[in-house]
């Protein structure tokens, strides 16, 4: 499977959801693919915000080596799945796409959570640590969640 992770300049939110979504998937032994990237381009060949770095790394997880990139209308049908951090970044996606969009394959990162239906993830860009380190484990639990979500819905194979 293959899954983009999409804020709107990709250093902040969506490079902490790519490296802990891959990281958690490949510890559950599941064969994903998990990029990010942003709808307005600004921070195009940047690594993550240092702070983004600095959090991840505190719980093992290196994103250092992300680049910034901007999401393209031809995303939406390279991956299998797209999840906007926000409602401003989900109607980006939209007008980006324009009639190549696919509703069923995009969807608010936080809808994974049943608590948290049609919520964004804050955007850390301008405060200190902790509002990273919030958004962190905002992002890991809900990552928790992807991942058994996709569990459940798998049939075994007999």
């Amino acid at each position: 499977m293959k899954i983009l992770m999409v804020c709107l300049g990709n250093i902040c939110r969506s490079p902490l959801a790519e490296g802990i979504l891959q990281q958690k998937a490949n510890d559950a032994g599941l064969d994903w693919t998990v990029e990010s990237a942003g709808t307005n381009g600004y921070h195009t060949g940047e690594a993550p915000h240092h702070l983004s770095q600095k959090v991840a790394k505190k719980y093992g997880i290196d994103i250092s080596c992300q680049v910034s990139r901007k999401f393209e209308r031809f995303d939406i049908a390279a991956y299998d799945k797209i999840y906007a951090m926000a409602d401003d970044v989900l109607t980006d996606i939209r007008n980006i796409c324009g009639a190549d969009y696919e509703d069923k394959k995009v969807d608010l990162f936080l809808n994974e959570l049943r608590s948290s239906k049609n919520k964004n993830v804050p955007d850390p860009w301008y405060g200190d640590e902790d509002g990273y380190e919030e958004v962190y484990q905002l992002i890991s639990i809900t990552c928790d969640a992807i991942i058994e979500n996709y569990l459940t819905t798998q049939t075994p194979n007999t």
